[in-house]
């Protein structure tokens, strides 16, 4: 027969039967969609963990106190020995791979002002701080090198801030009181978001380091240092740079290891995305197994075709249909139902992936690369499912199917 001959035959055996054929594809048809939206999801995930990674900051490097080895057992960082300022006054001085430093000091207050109260956590910084992390302003301005000199006590606020403090009110100008202290706030930061570890960017006070060091924290040592290389080419040379400028500082002997972390942001990045790659496989892999149960489908209803057509099989073959064309006729019927399937299956996945964006919000990202991975997956799974019946109905003999009743 030819194989024009051949896909007709296969397509009217399909088309005869609709409701089976429909339940056949089911399975396929639910693998194919969930496949694609379990990636899209996985997918989207990454990217946004990449564009939060990105926003805190141009060429950032980040240096954290800790990492040293006690007793053979490395301890990780913010362990063990504590950054100061003479560290950050020495990479100011000596490096020169990078274009601003700034030191970090946090710690969580109680904030009263406004329309109320509210805990949030401050930020000390230096004048560079909002410009290492490339943050705006939306109004109001930046505090200076003087008012670090001077330890005034003012203050830049989030988003989140003024929302729950200030939420019919312009708040540059007006006062908070930080564990009693009184500040005044001199700008509001542009709107940012959660950011790569699920917490809100917009939840924060931002202010002199000097005066948040001496005047709430209470220590005498700083949380982290950030700096910014001069160029992205530069970062991995920045880095090595800084390390070797801190284990200076430190006065560390060769050999012995780091007191301290430094970190850029692709380390960062990197982590992350292994994580949710693992994720989107894992997602995937469940999905998968959609498709594994609808070829199954598809092989018990071509061995129930395969009986039914026993008959016909055995006229066929009595008129020159060789075992080769009843095989390759059952085969095109398997890969037709999987690719149908897997066509609904794309067009459904690409509706449910935009319910699911609309819904929840999530963001969402469908690769080509994945859906013509998912339909080819689909159309193998009716080559794998579809040839033991199609070697069955191959392999009977002519004068006994046309026997069968």
């Amino acid at each position: 027969m030819k194989w024009k001959n051949l896909i007709k035959v296969a397509f009217k055996s399909i088309v005869k039967n609709k409701m089976r054929t429909l339940l056949t594809m089911l399975g396929i048809i639910i693998g194919v969609a969930a496949v694609i939206v379990m990636v899209a999801i996985g997918k989207g995930a990454e990217k946004r963990i990449q564009d939060q990674i990105a926003s805190m900051g141009t060429n950032l490097i980040m240096v954290y106190p800790g990492s040293m080895q006690s007793r053979g057992v490395r301890m990780g960082a913010d362990s063990g020995v504590r950054l100061s300022l003479d560290d950050v006054d020495r990479l100011k001085k000596t490096a020169t791979l990078i274009d601003a430093v700034s030191p970090v000091v946090r710690t969580g207050v109680q904030v009263i002002g406004g329309s109320g109260n509210w805990n949030t956590i401050v930020y000390g910084g230096s004048e560079q701080y909002l410009e290492i992390r490339d943050w705006d302003l939306t109004s109001g301005d930046n505090f200076t090198a003087n008012d670090i000199r001077a330890q005034n006590k003012i203050c830049v606020i989030g988003q989140t801030i003024v929302k729950n403090l200030f939420p019919d009110e312009d708040p540059v100008g007006q006062q908070l009181r930080l564990r009693n202290v009184p500040f005044k706030v001199i700008g509001i930061l542009k709107e940012r978001g959660q950011n790569a570890f699920g917490m809100d960017q917009d939840d924060v006070i931002i202010a002199p380091y000097s005066t948040v060091l001496y005047r709430l924290s209470g220590h005498v040592h700083i949380n982290q240092i950030i700096a910014r290389a001069s160029s992205l080419e530069q970062m991995k040379a920045a880095q090595v740079e800084i390390t070797a400028i801190m284990r200076e500082s430190h006065k560390l002997p060769e050999g012995e290891d780091d007191d301290f972390t430094v970190r850029n942001q692709t380390d960062i990045a990197s982590t992350a995305q292994e994580t949710t790659q693992v994720l989107t496989i894992l997602l995937a892999s469940i999905a998968s197994i959609s498709l594994l149960v609808g070829g199954i489908g598809i092989m018990n209803i071509m061995l129930v075709s395969v009986t039914e057509r026993t008959h016909e099989i055995g006229i066929r073959m009595a008129i020159g249909a060789r075992s080769r064309d009843i095989l390759v006729q059952f085969l095109i019927e398997a890969i037709v139902l999987s690719l149908s399937g897997g066509l609904i299956g794309v067009l459904i996945g690409f509706g449910a992936t935009w319910i699911v964006h609309q819904a929840t919000g999530w963001n969402t990202v469908i690769a080509p690369q994945n859906v013509f991975l998912s339909f080819g997956f689909a159309g193998a799974v009716g080559i794998f499912f579809g040839y033991y019946p199609a070697r069955k109905a191959a392999a009977l003999n002519p004068i006994e199917a046309l026997r069968y009743e």
